[in-house]
């Protein structure tokens, strides 16, 4: 299939390593000219040079796909704006945001204070929102644009210990269900993608410290993990990114304002 995105530019937040790099990669894949951008200067450089291929073949060549490095932190509204403006000045005008970052720390619901929810809010939402309220205006001026937001099936289903990760993504998703109402006449699509259990290195980290937490091996805790996923193993990184790189391409024009799961079937309800 024909995604129809070549030579579109994405803006892909957090897009030095896991889903972020996996979705970064897709869009590559399918010729569009993509920022990568994260806190780690050489690391987004290693990752362009390694998509044009510069010590050796590149598997992204043939697409006439273009890559920049861009150093930001995203949670700052200095590190925003200077994303954005780096991104277009190099690549062009931003046609396909995904919003993308780290989460907050675990807790139980009944333990945490009003500074912690106000925290959960500035990381999961006002990044994204101040991101959106950037480029929006012209991809609607355009008439085109895709915005993409990795999630957690925590949207979907509330994960134990994860309280504040749970209402911050759910309130995301609020903001996210309005707007793709709202932009909908003028050909922009606002979706989520929400992964379960993907074998990305942040995975296998919480892993390791579950197996820490528990005296157990990592093994052990890796086969408990798949007994709970009816495909019986973990996602990986490519499947996750051609599930977003379709959500962002022209055939997928007729869906928006839904939060997809890439989760092996993790989720039990419809």
């Amino acid at each position: 299939m024909d995604l129809g995105i070549a030579g579109k530019t994405a803006l892909v937040a957090a897009s030095t390593g896991g889903l972020g790099l996996a979705i970064a990669k897709a869009l590559a894949a399918e010729g569009v000219r993509v920022a990568i951008i994260g806190r780690r200067r050489d690391r987004a450089k290693e990752i362009v040079a390694e998509l044009h291929g510069v010590h050796g073949h590149s598997a992204y060549a043939s697409t006439g796909f273009d890559a920049v490095a861009i150093e930001a932190d995203l949670t700052t509204p200095e590190g925003i704006v200077s994303a954005i403006e780096q991104s277009v000045a190099d690549l062009g005008p931003i046609d396909i945001l995904v919003l993308n970052g780290p989460g907050p720390k675990p807790g139980a619901a009944a333990t945490l204070s009003s500074e912690d929810m106000a925290a959960a809010f500035d990381l999961l939402v006002k990044p994204h929102h101040a991101l959106i309220s950037h480029v929006l205006p012209g991809m609607r001026e355009r008439r085109w644009g895709r915005i993409l937001a990795v999630g957690s099936s925590g949207v979907a289903a509330p994960l134990p210990n994860l309280a504040l990760s749970n209402t911050g993504r759910a309130a995301l998703a609020g903001y996210l269900k309005t707007l793709a109402a709202e932009v909908a006449l003028d050909a922009v699509t606002v979706n989520m993608l929400l992964p379960g259990r993907i074998a990305t290195d942040r995975v296998a980290e919480l892993d390791q410290a579950a197996a820490k937490r528990r005296g157990t091996t990592l093994e052990e805790i890796q086969l408990e993990s798949r007994k709970t996923i009816p495909a019986r193993r973990y996602g990986e990184p490519e499947e996750f990114g051609a599930a977003a790189a379709f959500l962002c391409s022209a055939p997928a024009s007729y869906i928006t304002g839904v939060a997809l799961r890439c989760d092996g079937g993790l989720i039990r309800s419809l």
